[in-house]
């Protein structure tokens, strides 16, 4: 057979795209458009962000933890503090520590808007279109537990999946929330310190890893996107107080969506400026917006960053920095219009308190620390301090789920456990998965593999000590609860998330 000429070539690497966008793109990118066509066609780019709120307290190092799950010397993501490439033969997603909320499996380019946003702790910080849930767990890891993160999303499926995450990572100072944009534009005016838009948008930066995406788009979509994302936004500049950082991303190629959006907002915003952005810093270069043809049209923002699948191992990826004119008075923390949220006083906590007192170390340090203690029926949260009150806005995660009143008892929650660590606790039960060097153990008679598998999906094990509360733990990280009684491990790893299979890991 001989060698297909470049018509059949080119026909060959954009099967299953849409002509009109593969036409498009070859206006905007000119001479890149072949190397282009050439990225899109290779295998996409994998990566994991490891969680420093666990490894800060954790039984490993992130060396360690990293040669267990992914390689002993992985490639870093440039432009993301803990992000790291991993091999196809890598089943990060499948290991215990992925449970233990040691990590967020997220595509490389995804990492970018968060680290642009710079979020600190102390502040009052938004995620507006938040799921499933990547950036707003990289933005709680910047804020190590202190201020106030607020992560929306508008369906109802996707928040609930982005509550998950918030609980597996050991969050403390996010609430969850399943609001329109327009809603939440009303109840915090100029409140938010920095507000994080990764717009919905047409996915065109995503084709190689969703095909679905493909069969959805149309010239008509991107439209309609960029329509959509022009209320977003105008909402977004609402709430951002004035001084305030606003980071705008899509995960799509087209004009209209990016520099575009960027361009009609400004138009209308002129309070607002774009801020230049290091990219050799961040290990960005050539990520510098528009290219080939296009390139010579519209607007050129300094500011903004484009990251091409040709350029960058990742995919498609474009962002912008904002900032709103004017400054905010030192130590001034403006009050929202919904007002503040008031707490349950201590007194009328007595089951809570008495199991604080009996299972933590420093029960002081929940009990009088930082925020506040809110009821939802049987349900009680500890939620970040100054929160705003959330009456009359759907609320799936009201700050850290701390577990839930009976009669007479309190049960301790899922989402405790993970935001505990084994220093945090009078007993813990550590399941043993791999040594400190990273080799595989043996438990006794039973491989320690299939001891953290059995406890994953469920089952009691025999253990024996003084009875009562336990965090089970792998390798020093908090997996779930255990309760110990006659010498039987009692399994309260919540069912809805345990494992199906008797696979060993």
């Amino acid at each position: 057979m001989g060698q297909m000429d470049k018509a059949e070539q080119d026909r060959e690497k954009g099967k299953g795209l849409p002509q009109a966008f593969l036409q498009r793109m070859k206006a905007m990118l000119g001479e890149e458009y072949e190397a282009f066509m050439e990225a899109i066609g290779e295998g996409r780019c994998q990566a994991l962000r490891l969680n420093p709120l666990k490894l800060r307290e954790g039984g490993k190092t992130a060396r360690q933890v990293l040669g267990e799950v992914a390689d002993p010397e992985p490639e870093k993501v440039p432009w993301a503090d803990h992000g790291y490439y991993y091999t196809e033969a890598a089943r990060p997603g499948r290991h215990p520590y992925h449970q233990a909320g040691l990590y967020y499996i997220q595509e490389p380019s995804a990492m970018m808007p968060a680290e642009l946003l710079e979020p600190r702790p102390g502040e009052r910080i938004l995620d507006l279109c938040a799921a499933p849930g990547g950036k707003s767990t990289q933005i709680a890891g910047k804020m190590e537990g202190k201020g106030f993160l607020l992560c929306n999303e508008i369906h109802p499926a996707r928040a609930k999946i982005l509550s998950e995450n918030i609980e597996r990572l050991g969050i403390r100072n996010a609430c969850v929330s399943n609001e329109e944009p327009k809603r939440l534009a009303e109840v915090f005016p100029e409140y938010f310190d920095r507000i994080l838009v990764d717009a919905p948008c047409s996915g065109e930066g995503m084709f190689r890893k969703n095909q679905e995406a493909c069969g959805e788009w149309s010239p008509e979509n991107v439209d309609m996107c960029a329509a959509r994302q022009d209320q977003i936004l105008d909402c977004a500049g609402k709430m951002l107080r004035p001084g305030g950082r606003l980071v705008y991303s899509t995960c799509t190629f087209s004009w209209e969506e990016n520099e575009g959006s960027i361009d009609r907002f400004l138009a209308g915003h002129p309070e607002y400026r774009i801020l230049p952005v290091s990219r050799e810093g961040l290990g960005l270069t050539g990520c510098d917006g528009l290219c080939g043809k296009e390139g010579e049209k519209g607007l050129h923002l300094e500011g903004i960053v484009r990251m091409w699948p040709q350029r960058i191992k990742g995919e498609g990826h474009f962002a912008a920095v904002l900032e709103k004119n004017g400054t905010w008075p030192e130590g001034y923390r403006k009050a929202p219009a919904c007002g503040v949220a008031k707490g349950i006083p201590l007194k009328e906590l007595g089951e809570y308190m008495a199991f604080c007192q009996e299972n933590l170390r420093v029960p002081e340090a929940f009990l009088r620390g930082e925020g506040c203690y809110m009821g939802y029926g049987e349900n009680l949260y500890l939620v970040p301090g100054d929160m705003p009150s959330m009456r009359g806005l759907r609320i799936l995660r009201a700050g850290l789920h701390v577990g839930e009143r009976k009669k007479n008892r309190f049960e301790p929650s899922h989402a405790l456990a993970l935001a505990l660590s084994p220093a945090d606790v009078a007993h813990t039960w550590d399941l043993p998965f791999t040594s400190s060097e990273g080799e595989v153990l043996s438990g006794g008679t039973a491989d320690s593999r299939e001891l953290v598998a059995a406890y994953l999906r469920g089952q009691t094990f025999p253990a024996e000590g003084e009875k009562g509360w336990y965090l089970v733990c792998v390798d020093g990280f908090s997996l779930g609860w255990g309760k110990l009684a006659g010498g039987i491990m009692k399994n309260h790893y919540p069912r809805g998330l345990r494992i199906q299979t008797s696979e060993k890991f």
